[in-house]
């Protein structure tokens, strides 16, 4: 079954905006949250969507 449509991955510098239910990657920093959501991208064949400042998240479409 092909995976699309959903959110494969959230990375975030603030947890408590990130509900539970999916995988979460905790950022110490926007730098470091801009590294993680452009590899994530890449290894998951995947579109990063920044949400705000301190949320992105990763969709496959």
């Amino acid at each position: 079954m092909p995976i699309e449509k959903y959110i494969l991955a959230v990375v975030t510098t603030n947890p408590n905006k990130v509900p539970a239910g999916t995988h979460v990657f905790h950022c110490q920093d926007k730098k470091e949250m801009d590294h993680f959501a452009a590899n994530l991208e890449a290894i998951l064949d995947g579109i990063a969507h920044s949400l705000s400042d301190e949320v992105y998240i990763i969709v496959k479409h």
